[in-house]
């Protein structure tokens, strides 16, 4: 490993459905290569289209609970009866090997990577207002009255929990939330912590700059 090599930074975004999560990440995902989503296992079946390995790894109940029990993955949530965990291994392999990852999770999973990846770097994705959001969801035309009540009392559950995250990004304006995503992504990769021995090489190239030897006398 070189003194330039760098690892890679885990990178968590949460937000309430209708905030446009889906599309900013994959805006960041087409833009940056070196960034790639964390694939997850679920117990749930897979659907159509998607690929075992690629969209998730499919799991029994009774694998998935042994995995977790085993201390496999980095988060897990049981959701609407399934379960769903992303790998810990795998995400360390990934940044060990200077790989950026992105982790598309909700805020359970985010304060369990909080504590198993301590140098995540962790976004929310807020709305600019309440009634804008149920706007956007009301827009998609595909929400019941009874569901839309339940993702906007998820949505304020969510958000309350907004202020232990270190990054804010309210998308009023599409544009603007994208640059302001690609800025965080973008600042995140340039710390100093991912290349911790980039510096001493560096300086020990200066040595005999910053220490020259004694001109021998002329005597």
């Amino acid at each position: 490993m070189t003194a330039l090599h760098r690892t890679g930074i885990a990178m968590v975004i949460c937000a309430p459905s209708g905030t446009g999560k889906t599309t900013l990440s994959r805006r960041l995902l087409l833009e940056f290569p070196n960034l790639v989503l964390s694939v997850s296992c679920t117990t749930r079946p897979p659907r159509q289209g998607e690929i075992d390995g690629r969209d998730y790894e499919f799991l029994s109940r009774e694998d998935f609970l042994t995995r977790r029990d085993g201390g496999f993955f980095a988060e897990w949530a049981q959701v609407h009866g399934n379960y769903y965990g992303t790998p810990l291994v795998a995400a360390w392999k990934l940044l060990a090997a200077g790989r950026d990852v992105l982790f598309d999770i909700d805020v359970q999973g985010a304060s369990q990577i909080r504590r198993s990846l301590p140098a995540a770097r962790l976004v929310f994705l807020l709305p600019p207002s309440r009634a804008e959001l149920e706007r956007r969801l009301r827009g998609r035309d595909t929400e019941s009255e009874e569901s839309l009540a339940v993702r906007m009392k998820a949505a304020a559950l969510e958000s309350a929990q907004a202020h232990w995250f270190e990054f804010w990004i309210v998308n009023e304006d599409l544009e603007k939330a994208w640059e302001e995503l690609r800025a965080v992504y973008m600042a995140s990769t340039l710390s100093p912590a991912l290349r911790p021995n980039f510096l001493a090489c560096l300086l020990s190239g200066w040595d005999q700059c910053c220490n020259p030897q004694p001109v021998p006398s002329a005597d």
